[in-house]
């Protein structure tokens, strides 16, 4: 982006407002500042003390530059900000400190970047650009002139087969090959690890918006998300083992109310008890990727899980993924699988160790730390799906699977029946589970 000379925001805030510490910084500040064309009395003295003087009286910018220097406890002086800065308003910080875990700490809070002194013109123009880019970035329209978004949950058959791969994945895809504004929200409260896979500290958000769900608004979500990149942000936990999950589920309905006011996008790394003990969460959800692994008894879960949508959520589009597929080592072909479920599998993940390693030691999603690779192509498809709404659905079966091994053990009619049991108790036969 070359220089803009945009003063103020769409919204009829002003564009920028800067508060530093000493006469170097608000040297460099003038010059950055004039070579983007806003306002030089926009730029002040006084660091975080004195913007926190001028946004309890004036309305805030819509891009705010705060110097911590100051600060003796700069994450509890954030905090103090946070109270008297308007909901959208993007911060960047600067200070003394060169500390991995500060900025860390510092994005948990909702602040955009943070840039260790003393800071280059070329470096703080770079990072003012980025802030106005955030801003600005324009948002698709649906129908009545609202922004569209597309809301996608992701539910695994069985522990084990990759679905917080598959979410992080689509959330990161979402954000970055669709640049949409994407919130991840892993609602595995005690063992997430959405904000692990993006080597992320989880934060306190989750458990505080359900120990409070009257505290849910947009301000809550720019504090409470950690920020993955310039268009996604996480909502995750890592409560204590010893702390029950006691919610009656409104957090996770509210949570979802304000994704859709907020992003243009949201994905839920749902387990499945949370979605059998609260089947509103998938009320206004569009799509549901099932992922499953070619085993019987991911089949036989696929079919209730199926079942339990029909009757729960029957606006739900699901899109069935089979990953970790390595040829010659299936437990039923996928051929087996469709005629047992009567669904087609939509797209089929090849198994990839060395990708999985390649992602867990580089701390990075799988398929930001795999581009190019065989097994990342469908996860791509996938995503290009969801962007459209989770539209063409999977035809249902039209091959039936040659009667070999599953006819001679009645294995179809097994799993054929545990689809009718989850249909008669909405996912939660006893006799379903006891065929298994």
């Amino acid at each position: 982006m070359t220089g803009s000379i945009i003063a103020r925001a769409p919204s009829g805030r002003d564009m920028f407002s800067g508060y530093v510490c000493d006469d170097a910084a608000l040297d460099v500040l003038h010059q950055v500042v004039a070579s983007l064309g806003w306002r030089i009395d926009a730029c002040h003295k006084g660091g975080l003390r004195g913007a926190l003087q001028a946004l309890s009286v004036a309305a805030s910018p819509a891009i705010l530059l705060v110097d911590l220097s100051d600060c003796t406890d700069p994450l509890s002086d954030i905090d103090t900000l946070a109270e008297v800065c308007e909901p959208g308003t993007v911060v960047i910080a600067t200070g003394r400190l060169n500390d991995v875990s500060l900025y860390r700490s510092l994005l948990t809070k909702g602040i955009h970047d943070y840039l260790p002194k003393p800071v280059s013109p070329e470096q703080l123009k770079e990072a003012l650009e980025r802030a106005q880019s955030v801003f600005l970035a324009p948002r698709e329209e649906g129908e009545g002139g609202r922004a569209s978004h597309a809301a996608t949950a992701v539910i695994g058959t069985r522990g084990g087969v990759g679905t917080s791969m598959v979410a992080t994945s689509l959330a990161w895809l979402l954000s970055t090959e669709h640049q949409r504004s994407t919130a991840l929200l892993d609602l595995d409260v005690h063992f997430g690890t959405g904000a692990l896979t993006l080597d992320l500290e989880p934060g306190r958000g989750l458990t505080d918006a359900i120990e409070n769900p009257g505290r849910i608004d947009t301000l809550f979500l720019e504090r409470a998300m950690i920020r993955a990149n310039d268009r996604l942000s996480i909502l995750s936990a890592e409560a204590p083992m010893g702390t029950p999950l006691l919610t009656d589920g409104s957090a996770f309905v509210q949570l979802a109310a304000e994704f859709r006011e907020s992003f243009q996008a949201s994905v839920i790394d749902l387990p499945r008890t949370i979605m059998i003990n609260f089947p509103q969460i998938l009320a206004e959800v569009n799509a549901l990727v099932v992922t499953t692994e070619l085993t019987l008894a991911a089949a036989r879960d696929t079919i209730r899980i199926l079942s339990w949508l029909k009757s729960n959520a029957p606006q739900v589009q699901p899109l069935i993924v089979a990953n970790k597929v390595e040829v010659g080592t299936l437990e039923i072909s996928e051929a087996d699988f469709t005629a047992a479920t009567e669904r087609s599998i939509d797209f089929v993940v090849p198994y990839d160790h060395k990708a999985a390693v390649n992602a867990a030691r580089r701390g990075k999603p799988f398929v930001e730390a795999n581009r190019g690779a065989k097994c990342v192509a469908p996860l791509l498809d996938m995503a290009n799906r969801v962007a459209l709404g989770g539209t063409a659905e999977g035809a249902p079966a039209k091959e039936k699977a040659t009667p070999s091994l599953l006819k001679s053990l009645d294995l179809l009619s097994l799993l054929s029946r545990a689809g009718k049991d989850a249909v008669g108790k909405n996912g939660g036969g006893k006799a379903a589970a006891a065929q298994g």
